[in-house]
């Protein structure tokens, strides 16, 4: 979870908001795994996010020097890349089950 997730998790509870919804652990649990690839030659970074139900969701990052480029950084934009992506996906989920 980011800090910004954090921060808006705690002001939606502080003001008491309790309507059904996605939470940030919502979608952690969602998560089955995750793979990375650098590609050969290049400073880009994949993720794969394969979901419990076997979906597969990607998140990419790359630096513009690779003198900057750093595996574990690249790692962690590109997974919170495709984490961001489960967002719409749960949220399309959850209106469906409140509309049915």
């Amino acid at each position: 979870m980011s800090k910004d997730e954090t921060a808006i998790e705690a002001e939606i509870q502080n003001k008491g908001l309790t309507a059904k919804r996605i939470t940030p652990d919502m979608l952690d649990a969602e998560i089955a795994s995750e793979d990375f690839h650098v590609f050969g030659g290049s400073c880009l970074t994949v993720c794969a996010l394969t979901l419990k139900n076997g979906f597969t969701v990607t998140g990419e990052s790359a630096c513009a020097s690779p003198e900057n480029f750093d595996a574990e950084i690249g790692e962690k934009i590109a997974k919170a890349n495709a984490r961001e992506k489960l967002w719409p996906l749960l949220g399309f989920r959850l209106r469906d089950e409140l509309s049915a």
